[in-house]
């Protein structure tokens, strides 16, 4: 335990902006068929070094078939809250999930060139203790680990809902489920909260049988992918209100609130309208009444395609859907990146009026039936995916996988990990970085980012920015 708080805590986003910027990226390496063990690969950011831009050390765990995915960090600003007991808490362990194996890793990365495993948590203990499978996203809160999960019990994880369950931040010992009254939430992706307001935010992708295997085409023209958010209180554990996106727009994922704590707004990225395959982002806010409301603010359109040139999945549309699987919201709350994983776009929009975002930026790599190679000439495969932004605003990191079986349902021909940076102009605009360029190992693919010191989807502050 530190005897001050960790330097890497800021109390508010501007502090956080103005900090040092980062030296290394812990980003996920992924066997997509389960014939290597997972790990976490250590990307050297340091434009000064000689190994800029190179994989300089990686975590590979004991175990094959956990499918890493997203990940996070024990300990963020959040720590700092005036509700919490554990401000002396450093920022040194990656809580890594295996989406398909419910076994979770526990990573010190104290020193990233010599990160290790520390602990490993087996999946019969989150499902003896919490009824939940399939652990997913990682926020650090003052008193504790959250985990949201994406299956409930059974092999199948059907047997009852998905939901949050909390670790304890010092042991990492599972402590059992967070909700007292879920009310009509049955599925789960995503959440952030603010924490002086004390609400959180939740959204829905599925249950395993619709994502496990590839998307299920049947479901998805249904409408029966999740299109909701849920709003809660966050010390109640409370469902306090849902919103019903409208059944056409299904796959509400990302969930990205204002980091200013004094703001009731953020954004819900939402993976596709089947009434026209547009990619879709709702603004979510609280009225004069206290009341949630939601509107769509963005809308992208499909691109025409012919038949021929199109996975199987998608010919009888003869279009490429934006497909929207990422977004992620600068420190300063101005602008918002939208990664168009099937039409291999990324998308800058100016939100400082949340109501009414402005296209600032756009670059392309990747893409269905498009195949935008890097600046540099090399390939990049599927389209962008996790994005991640550094404290300053400066640098936009992303990957390029978003599940393997989805991969191969809607790119049968690539195959591939890649990691690129995008410089951000002084006014916005996006412009790839041609010398920053991660090819990952082959057969191993790559997903969600993590900076070290934190970055834009990591911390909760409990401050106001000054």
């Amino acid at each position: 335990m530190n005897l001050r708080p960790d330097p890497t805590f800021h109390a508010s986003p501007k502090l956080a902006m103005q900090a040092p910027v980062e030296n290394y990226a812990f980003t996920v390496m992924l066997s997509p068929d389960g014939s290597e063990s997972d790990g976490i690969a250590v990307v050297d950011l340091n434009q000064k070094s000689d190994t800029y831009g190179e994989i300089v050390h990686t975590v590979i765990v004991p175990n094959k078939g956990d499918e890493f995915h997203h990940f996070g960090w024990n300990a963020c600003s959040s720590s700092l809250s005036p509700l919490t007991g554990h401000a002396f808490l450093e920022r040194r362990y990656l809580i890594v999930p295996g989406i398909r194996s419910s076994r979770i890793y526990v990573i010190d990365a104290k020193e990233p060139l010599e990160a290790k495993i520390h602990k490993i948590i087996e999946p019969e203990e989150i499902f003896e203790k919490t009824g939940y499978s399939r652990p997913h996203t990682i926020h650090c809160g003052p008193e504790g680990i959250y985990v949201s999960t994406l299956g409930g019990g059974g092999p199948d994880g059907t047997d009852g809902p998905p939901g949050i369950f909390i670790m304890d931040c010092e042991s990492f010992e599972v402590i059992g489920r967070y909700e007292m009254d879920r009310g009509p939430q049955d599925k789960h992706y995503d959440f952030w909260w603010n924490l002086p307001q004390d609400y959180m935010v939740s959204s829905e992708w599925g249950l395993p049988p619709q994502f496990e295997n590839g998307i299920v085409p049947e479901d998805l023209l249904s409408n029966k992918y999740g299109h909701s958010i849920h709003f809660w209180n966050l010390r109640g554990r409370k469902n306090i209100q849902t919103i019903d996106l409208g059944e056409n727009h299904q796959m509400a994922l990302e969930i990205r609130p204002a980091h200013d704590p004094t703001k009731s707004y953020g954004f819900c990225g939402v993976v596709v309208d089947t009434t026209n395959l547009q990619g879709a982002i709702f603004t979510w806010w609280r009225d004069d009444d206290g009341k949630w409301q939601a509107k769509k603010t963005i809308t992208i359109d499909p691109r025409p395609e012919k038949a021929e040139n199109l996975p199987p999945l998608l010919q009888g549309f003869e279009a490429v859907p934006p497909l929207v699987t990422d977004i992620d919201l600068s420190l300063d709350d101005k602008y918002l990146y939208v990664a168009c994983w099937g039409q291999g776009e990324m998308h800058q929009y100016d939100v400082s009026d949340p109501m009414n975002p402005v296209l600032t930026g756009k670059v392309e790599v990747g893409g269905i039936a498009k195949g935008a190679a890097h600046p540099n000439g090399k390939p990049f495969a599927y389209g962008p995916q996790m994005v991640e932004i550094s404290r300053d605003g400066k640098r936009v990191y992303w990957t390029n996988s978003l599940y393997s079986t989805w991969d191969d349902q809607f790119y049968p021909d690539d195959e591939g990990g890649q990691m690129v940076m995008a410089r951000v102009g002084e006014n916005g605009g996006l412009e790839l970085d041609p010398d920053f360029y991660v090819d990952f190992p082959k057969g191993y693919r790559s997903h969600q980012i993590r900076l070290e010191g934190g970055d834009c989807s990591t911390d909760s502050f409990c401050y106001p920015s000054v």
